[in-house]
């Protein structure tokens, strides 16, 4: 007899959610204006947009004095998240270097860069931007070596 009641009850909670999902199939949420109450016409809901990708520019370190001429030009990247920061990445001499650039406080152009190497070294770089993407400064790693630096194509 019990048996026989569980299985009734199981049949009528299938059968009470088919009903209920079935019937909530045909809904969908209509948006109201909530001045009027009324619903908003489609035409007057404003396109959404995507915030902007970040956007990644070369970076190319030229050799400045006699300590940065061993190690010849180097390649960098930084990817701007077009808030006024970034993300550095450098490899020079085999250690790959890893930071962020920052705007200087109150400047749109002006700001400084900093990586750290996997084998302890640090890079330091102080730069100008002529555009988002484009610019030029200077860097030095920690064993005095110095590179012009110029960022974009």
């Amino acid at each position: 007899m019990l048996k026989h009641l569980e299985f009734n009850l199981t049949r009528l909670a299938i059968a009470t959610s088919a009903v209920l999902m079935t019937a909530l199939s045909g809904c969908y949420v209509v948006p109201m204006d909530p001045r009027t109450g009324q619903p908003v016409p489609s035409q007057s809901i404003p396109n959404v947009q995507q915030a902007p990708s970040p956007v990644t520019s070369p970076v190319r370190l030229y050799p400045a004095n006699d300590a940065a001429a061993r190690y010849g030009l180097v390649n960098a990247t930084v990817t701007n998240d077009l808030h006024g920061k970034g993300v550095f990445n450098a490899a020079i001499n085999g250690e790959a270097f890893v930071g962020e650039a920052t705007r200087k406080a109150g400047s749109s152009r002006e700001g400084i860069a900093n990586g750290t190497g996997n084998r302890g070294s640090y890079l330091s770089c102080e730069y100008t931007l002529n555009n988002p993407a484009q610019g030029t400064g200077k860097c030095r790693l920690s064993d005095g070596a110095v590179f012009n630096m110029h960022i974009g194509n």
